[in-house]
């Protein structure tokens, strides 16, 4: 069994969110890494200064998955991936070139070709991939922004905590390079145990898209298993009750015997 987690975190917040999770599991005896994404490793206030900063602009999801890529490859085991949005597609790329022992995919965004209708969705993906707005201009919510996108049934105080402590800058050519074949997942193909999660209330990533990412990978052999929280938010990781979600997390990857 591996004894090590590698937390990989999504679009427009940084590794912080995870910090409450490493804590959690490293009290129960696992070795946790929670890498920042290339540029990302500065804290958040300061991430919000620079804004406009070209070197955010510049950053693409190519350079993100092969820096995860390259961390995972220097462990001594192959570890356990937990990612959050576009760290769960991150999370179920790594594991089609067999990088992890096991993948929990929260509030995943979708491999290319699993698609939704929600209004929500593309409400809030809009302003990254509208292709009149330049691929290299960095992308910053406003907070109404993230209270739609993110905390949109959180109390006002805590959106605006969440807000003004995970509230980063992003990349528009992040966000673009998951409409391309680069996101393409071979779902017949033999994977470690995979876990896909999904929050009821989330906008960005509707429960409905993660049932339909959970239902292409039946074409595999491999196990892939589906959970729905009730009320969660896209901040789900860290809204209210998150040791709910994290405890699931890892009695699953218990039972799994990985």
């Amino acid at each position: 069994m591996t004894k090590t987690i590698v937390f990989i975190h999504g679009m427009f917040v940084t590794s912080r969110c995870w910090e409450q999770w490493v804590s959690r599991y490293q009290a129960q005896g696992y070795d946790c890494i929670a890498p920042a994404w290339p540029g990302r490793d500065q804290p958040v206030a300061t991430l919000k200064q620079n804004h406009p900063d070209p070197q955010v602009g510049r950053l693409t999801l190519v350079e993100v998955i092969e820096h995860h890529a390259k961390i995972i490859r220097a462990l001594d085991e192959k570890p356990i991936l937990i990612g959050h949005s576009m760290g769960g597609l991150i999370t179920q790329i790594l594991l089609q070139r067999d990088l992890a022992a096991a993948g929990v995919a929260v509030d995943s965004g979708p491999p290319l070709g699993v698609l939704t209708t929600k209004l929500s969705f593309f409400k809030v993906n809009w302003p990254v991939i509208n292709p009149f707005v330049s691929a290299t201009e960095p992308y910053y919510m406003s907070f109404e922004e993230f209270q739609y996108a993110f905390v949109n049934t959180l109390p006002a105080a805590e959106q605006r905590t969440a807000y003004d402590n995970h509230a980063v800058p992003e990349s528009r050519q992040v966000g673009r390079g998951a409409l391309s074949n680069l996101t393409k997942v071979d779902f017949s193909k033999a994977h470690a145990p995979l876990l896909l999660i999904a929050g009821s209330a989330d906008h960005i990533i509707p429960p409905s898209l993660n049932k339909t990412n959970y239902e292409k990978y039946k074409a595999s052999p491999s196990i892939t298993d589906f959970k729905e929280f009730a009320g969660r938010t896209h901040f789900i990781i860290g809204q209210k009750n998150w040791e709910e979600v994290a405890d699931y997390v890892l009695a699953w990857v218990k039972e799994k015997g990985v």
